[in-house]
């Protein structure tokens, strides 16, 4: 089931596969290296109790996920959201063809994900 949560969260945050801009494979390999982070917390964490919203036959934001596992794993909240938030700055910055924002973006991102 965590594979399943981890392909939707991976789905909803990934760019327009249409365009690619000056930093597409870097936020890619940037995404990748989110979501294995957020596995291998997954993996490791102790389980939850299911809540009753989880059994309201919702499906999950890639949002609730994410905060689900960081509440049982080892990455904060917090660590979470910053790291959301730079995914989206390097994402617009790569709309815009702004390769130095995007990078910068990513490089705030890769220091929240740590090594």
């Amino acid at each position: 089931m965590t594979k399943l949560r981890l392909l939707v969260l991976a789905a909803a945050l990934a760019a327009p596969a249409a365009y690619a801009g000056p930093c597409t494979q870097d936020i890619d390999r940037m995404q990748a290296r989110f979501d294995a982070k957020l596995e291998a917390a997954a993996r490791s964490g102790p389980t939850a109790r299911e809540t009753n919203a989880a059994t309201d036959h919702r499906q999950p934001t890639p949002d609730s996920i994410a905060a689900a596992e960081a509440r049982i794993g080892d990455i904060s909240a917090r660590t979470v959201e910053v790291i959301e938030s730079g995914m989206a700055r390097a994402r617009k910055a790569d709309l815009a063809g702004d390769k130095g924002a995007c990078e910068q973006a990513l490089a705030d991102v890769g220091r929240a994900i740590g090594p």
